[in-house]
């Protein structure tokens, strides 16, 4: 799953409020890390953050959906970031916090 470097770059630049985020290469497409952590991914031109039961409902009243992997054949607990989220930098950094405690959560 190839990543659009222009969409890559924007989703850097509108994360820029958040503090430094890590992107590395992994499953076909990009794994976003801070502090370590994985909080998000892009593949397939769409960015997804980490998603547990504390930050679900956010996504939800966009009427987002889980990311179903059929190599897995599952949902995993990554969303798509609703394009109102993704283009104001301010609440983007704010569901980046949210998804950066869901994965310190998943951690233990």
């Amino acid at each position: 799953m190839a990543v659009n470097e222009e969409y890559f770059n924007f989703v850097l630049d509108q994360l820029s409020e958040f503090g430094q985020v890590v992107p590395k290469k992994m499953f076909g497409g990009i794994g976003l890390f801070h502090q370590g952590l994985m909080f998000g991914k892009i593949g397939g031109d769409v960015f997804r953050l980490k998603v547990d039961e504390v930050n679900q409902a956010d996504f939800e009243a966009f009427g987002m959906k889980p990311y179903f992997s059929e190599k897995k054949k599952k949902e995993m607990p990554y969303w798509e970031v609703p394009v109102q989220i993704l283009e104001d930098k301010k609440k983007l950094c704010e569901w980046a916090q949210k998804s950066y405690e869901s994965a310190l959560r998943a951690r233990k």
